[in-house]
């Protein structure tokens, strides 16, 4: 089918939009590949550092007798979800002899868990962390001795992170290899019980930490599709995983031979090779297209409008908010996962996945299929699935052509909703992002007087002193990218769903973030200019009234106009957010940090 009109109408505006800056980047890229291999450039000293350590690679390294992986690891054991990439090395390294080339760990790179941080100081660091990240990959591949690169990374901050590294070093291929997510726990319904019972006092500390137990409770990424998991369907739809690789659960044999495949590819895909494929030729406007309207038919986390503006800024393209939100308006709702639904990951791979879902948009014009792909030309390779032959290798067959369950994936024609539920909102507050794929008809507007808070803290002593007994609308501001590193408020959630089920009317409206796990209460999010920059949120004052509009896309002060201007935005003590827990660090990046417009970027 051709491609839908609004489809094509915003990849022409971004393309245009982006048209200076996107040639200014390919020239660059275009410039180191003709270079050719960077170890030809280099002196026999620099060649023998290289290759010192090499052990039995290091005739092949140094005298660059095969093509050279550098891999960037973001592997830990704290993590569940990288904990698995502890093996890879090795198995890379097995991968690529096996295949004529040889492969370097290049660097290492933080992976910080906001499971672990949430609610905590550690989470001011967070969405730092991403550009932390993408520099320290950086620093890993500027050594300029290899081919091309494997990235081993699956959270929050990391993917979008190591996507950004890929992008700068954009004349080299790469491919990103997942670890999969961890077998199912308890259902996440139950959890959802569990949390809001504790919130209310109902049960103890040790009751909720064996329910979370419960639910975390394994090598791999988390089950519910939050951040972490919206960015692997990411990689799928944006080309830059093998097909159907995201949702395969760690350490199992399809897993492994998936993983040597990876490598098996990126040989390939050198310049030594005969199907050349530097990242910058992924990584185009079609790319970061049908990546978004991935993120509206899934129903993934708010977090990638932030992230995905980064990463493409790195390969040189301008997105805006409202490229997410027109795309939204024509892209069904296709899948239900928690928190949108009951249903977790590994259930939704199993009732088709990411392949049924890019065919069926595929089938209905709302994805561009000519993109160039670490896997070949055309995102139809895509709804492929992977699975093991005689030998233990991986081969590709037929996908899902059919959801096998309707409450967990459905077709485009029949979705869940017409539309992704993203919505972009403007207006005296100025511009603000919602996602409503949870959120029930009748909470998509919420008029209601405001309380402010200045932190999560105020808002959870209020909520145990039974302070919130009517309608109203909690402003958390001061929660920007330059006020304290724009945490998520995710703890949050708890106990304004309680509210919600007690009848009360409620809203969140916050400079801050939210996760991919912000459920089903109305949420107002990364509002800016932010207060700290004397953005419109700072001029609202405890009482006044409010309207959150998710159909109209309107966030306004219900304020005569002219007070509303004569306002001057208050401002707050934010010396507690500079120190502690490594937040001294971090000074020079709250000071240069750009808004969440334009990715809350530092190193873009």
């Amino acid at each position: 089918m051709s491609l839908k009109p609004m489809v094509a109408d915003v990849t022409a505006r971004i393309k245009a939009r982006s048209a200076e800056t996107r040639s200014a980047y390919l020239e660059r890229c275009s410039r180191a590949a003709e270079a050719g291999p960077g170890r030809a450039h280099l002196s026999c000293g620099n060649l023998a550092h290289a290759a010192a350590a090499a052990g039995p690679d290091q005739d092949s390294v140094a005298l660059e007798r095969a093509p050279n992986i550098g891999i960037i690891t973001a592997y830990n054991d704290m993590l569940s979800a990288h904990q698995p990439y502890e093996r890879f090395p090795e198995l890379i390294r097995e991968a690529a002899r096996a295949n004529g080339g040889t492969a370097q760990v290049a660097g290492g790179v933080p992976a910080m868990c906001d499971g672990v941080t949430q609610g905590q100081p550690g989470m001011e660091l967070s969405l730092f962390s991403r550009d932390v990240i993408a520099l320290a990959a950086g620093v890993g591949l500027t050594h300029n001795v290899f081919d091309a690169a494997l990235f081993l990374g699956i959270c929050d901050k990391i993917v979008p992170g190591l996507v950004m590294a890929a992008a700068t070093f954009g004349h080299l291929p790469a491919i990103f290899l997942p670890a999969g997510p961890m077998p199912s726990g308890i259902s996440n319904d139950e959890k959802s019980v569990i949390r809001n019972k504790f919130a209310t006092g109902e049960i103890g500390r040790e009751e909720l930490l064996r329910s979370e137990m419960a639910a975390y409770h394994g090598p791999g990424t988390c089950t519910f599709y939050g951040t972490a998991n919206t960015n692997q369907m990411l990689m799928e739809f944006m080309g830059l995983h093998l097909p159907g690789s995201s949702f395969v659960n760690p350490n199992t044999p399809l897993r492994d031979a998936l993983t040597r495949a990876g490598v098996k590819r990126a040989l390939e895909i050198t310049a030594r090779g005969n199907e050349f494929t530097p990242v910058s030729e992924v990584l185009d406007e079609r790319a970061f297209v049908n990546g978004i309207v991935g993120l509206n038919a899934t129903g993934g986390s708010t977090n990638l409008l932030i992230h995905l503006i980064a990463m493409a800024r790195a390969a040189g393209i301008v997105l805006a908010w409202e490229d997410f939100s027109d795309l939204s308006q024509v892209t069904p709702l296709m899948a239900r996962v928690y928190p949108n639904g009951l249903a977790d990951v590994n259930h939704f791979h199993a009732a088709g996945g990411l392949g049924y879902i890019i065919g069926d948009l595929l089938s209905e014009g709302l994805l561009h299929d000519d993109t160039r792909t670490v896997a070949g030309i055309g995102l139809a390779r895509y709804t492929q699935e992977p699975k093991l032959d005689a030998n233990g290798e991986v081969r590709w067959e037929e996908g899902a052509k059919e959801s096998l369950n309707d409450r967990i994936v459905r077709p485009a024609a029949d979705p869940f909703a017409p539309t992704g539920g993203l919505r972009l909102l403007r207006g005296s507050l100025g511009s603000a992002c919602i996602k409503i794929s949870a959120v029930k008809e009748e909470r998509h507007i919420i008029e209601a007087p405001v309380r402010i808070f200045h932190d999560q803290e105020a808002v959870k002593t209020a909520f145990r002193a039974g302070e919130f007994t009517s309608d109203f609308i909690c402003v958390v501001r001061f929660q920007g990218p330059k006020a304290n590193g724009m945490p998520e408020l995710h703890s949050l959630t708890p106990m304004l769903s309680v509210l919600q089920e007690r009848g009360l009317k409620v809203a969140l409206v916050t400079d801050g973030r939210m996760s991919g796990a912000s459920g089903k209460v109305p949420a107002a999010i990364h509002v800016s200019p932010e207060a700290t920059d004397g953005g419109p949120i700072a001029r609202l004052r405890e009482g006044d009234m409010l309207r959150l509009d998710a159909v109209a896309g309107t966030l306004d002060a219900l304020v005569d106009p002219a007070e509303w201007e004569a306002r001057t935005p208050v401002a707050a003590d934010l010396s507690g957010n500079a120190f502690g827990l490594g937040r001294e660090m971090f000074a020079a990046f709250r000071n240069v940090v750009g808004s969440a417009e334009t990715g809350a970027a530092v190193a873009v």
